[in-house]
């Protein structure tokens, strides 16, 4: 984005707002605070900005996963940031942004549509440092299928496109990839950081250099496990994926998730560690439940003890200490998915356990591989204290399997 000219001209660009809403409440805002580097970026070169998003999945026009709640929330964050650059301003409460002075009327701008004539007035009126937010892309059907006529109905919009969306770059859809192939398309700051990082990862680490895989399905994370077994040097895995690699190597698993059909393949994957030289870790202990319920009957067993009828629920403190040490000369760690169900309160302490873990690596470039990963560091606080905290989680994942992204290669080259 910096390399090419944006004083005057009409800037489309694509966001990720895609945040987790109650009832018109936006939960988590941090999707937005993102982008604040590149629409301030926009804003000083006094360009025109037109900001795009998706929300949600919705089937048609649906007033709840409406951008308006982030429309509101933007001004603010735009206000806040413009004042804390201020020198003598008295910021008061900065804790949150409902106690922020409400930003000017008019700050950002709302269409009740992203495309038409309307829009094309608002678009074509927008003052120089302006920001315009687009309604929902996927209030049409067009956007996910990528429609060539929708695409160019947005690209009419601006003079040039900017993808600062990484969350959605692996999506070949009309507002990510559509519009690239119609205008100077170039990638926005966070869009830059992301693949920065993530390059880092999978085309020159630094050494020692662990990946943490966890979350629910092996059959998700295979294809970065293949890809990243010829990277690392060492491989940790936990989460409900490590049950079929236990079950795999003969452990009685009890009524834990276990995907049958990849046992296979995670001898295959421990086969190939060991011809590769890679040091792989699995749980030693786990946290057991009589259900699967955040109520439920829980302790904590060896992975050679798990009762039978019980489900694994979460690792062990024995396996948080093992995976301590592994990872304490490491000068690299990426880790993408939860070790635990971390969506039920007791089963989410091993996640919270190693992101302090890895969160004190100082000598380590530490990456988080967005999703639920990125929201365990976020609950603990200690998302300022990792080296990049991804805002893709499939995007990265994806990243991370070797695959390119069409929301990335459809950008200009260099």
């Amino acid at each position: 984005m910096r390399d090419i000219e944006v004083r005057g001209k009409r800037v489309l660009v694509r966001v990720d707002y895609n945040v987790p809403l109650d009832a018109g409440k936006i939960l988590d805002d941090s999707r937005i605070r993102a982008t604040l580097p590149t629409i301030s970026y926009l804003r000083e070169q006094r360009a025109k900005v037109i900001l795009m998003s998706h929300l949600g999945r919705p089937k048609g026009w649906d007033e709840a996963l409406s951008l308006r709640p982030v429309a509101e929330r933007l001004a603010k964050l735009l206000a806040h940031e413009q004042s804390r650059r201020r020198p003598g301003v008295d910021h008061g409460d900065t804790s949150s942004p409902e106690s922020w002075a409400s930003p000017r009327e008019g700050a950002v701008q709302m269409t009740d549509c992203c495309v038409g004539v309307d829009v094309q007035r608002a678009a074509h009126s927008l003052r120089e440092g302006g920001v315009l937010l687009l309604e929902n892309l996927r209030f049409h059907a067009e956007e996910e299928a990528n429609d060539p006529e929708y695409a160019k109905a947005l690209a009419s919009l601006g003079e040039v496109y900017v993808n600062d969306a990484f969350g959605t770059a692996h999506r070949a859809h009309a507002s990510t990839e559509g519009v690239a192939r119609l205008l100077p398309a170039v990638a926005g700051l966070l869009m830059e950081k992301e693949i920065e990082f993530l390059s880092l990862a999978v085309e020159n680490p630094e050494r020692p250099y662990a990946a943490i895989i966890g979350g629910a399905k092996i059959s998700t994370k295979m294809a970065a496990l293949e890809n990243l077994l010829s990277k690392v040097d060492k491989l940790l895995i936990g989460g409900g994926m490590a049950n079929t690699f236990l079950k795999a190597e003969g452990f009685n698993v009890g009524e834990s998730l276990v995907e049958d059909d990849y046992l296979e393949q995670a001898k295959s994957v421990m086969r190939q560690a060991d011809e590769k030289g890679v040091r792989l870790l699995l749980p030693a202990d786990v946290i057991v439940a009589e259900r699967f319920a955040a109520d439920s009957p829980a302790r904590r067993v060896s992975v050679k003890d798990v009762p039978e009828g019980w489900r694994i629920m979460d690792v062990g403190e024995t396996t948080i200490d093992v995976f301590a040490r592994a990872l304490q000369d490491c000068r690299m760690v990426v880790w993408n998915g939860p070790m635990g169900v971390i969506e039920m309160a007791p089963f989410a302490h091993g996640s919270h356990r190693l992101a302090g873990v890895i969160a004190n690596l100082r000598e380590a470039t530490t990456i988080i591989g967005g999703g639920e990963t990125a929201a365990v560091v976020e609950q603990v606080g200690l998302a300022s204290r990792f080296s990049h905290v991804s805002t893709g989680g499939g995007a990265s994942l994806e990243f991370l399997e070797g695959k390119e992204l069409p929301g990335v290669t459809a950008l200009m080259d260099a």
